[in-house]
């Protein structure tokens, strides 16, 4: 969706992650389709709290986001076990602006005993605006 476009997620089938503590309450709303096993898929509507003193959606809330993204797949495909990120590589495509709507998916690369990979885009429509790869470090709960 371009930022001319108005785009409700809900009324497309999102649905609102909204935590009522922590980080991501600052960052979001957050939304979250379901997609194919080992597959996630999350989106933001870019708003003024998101973009720098350029106009741009900020480089931070870009990581952040496919942070999330990553992160939840590897609490998903490791049996909600408490996860850690180890490394985040990111690359910028692209900007994004306020008003876009921007969708991130992960893909599951290999999952380990411990260490789970994932490959993440973030992107609005067909323009790619943030590549990302990185470790996470699954916890064992017992």
């Amino acid at each position: 969706m371009g930022a001319s476009e108005a785009f409700d997620p809900a009324a497309d089938g999102w649905k609102a992650y909204a935590p009522e503590r922590g980080f991501e309450r600052h960052v979001g709303p957050i939304w979250s389709k379901r997609r194919a096993p080992g597959r996630m898929r999350f989106g933001f509507l870019a708003g003024p709290h998101h973009v720098n003193p350029n106009g741009v959606v900020h480089g931070g809330m870009l990581v952040t986001f496919l942070d999330h993204v990553c992160g939840a797949l590897v609490w998903w495909a490791a049996g909600k076990k408490t996860c850690a990120t180890v490394t985040l590589n990111s690359d910028f495509i692209s900007s994004a602006q306020q008003g876009e709507w921007i969708e991130g998916e992960a893909t599951l690369v290999r999952k380990g005993q411990s260490l789970v990979f994932v490959r993440a885009e973030a992107s609005v429509g067909d323009r790619i605006v943030m590549t990302a790869s990185g470790i996470w470090k699954v916890f064992d709960a017992t």
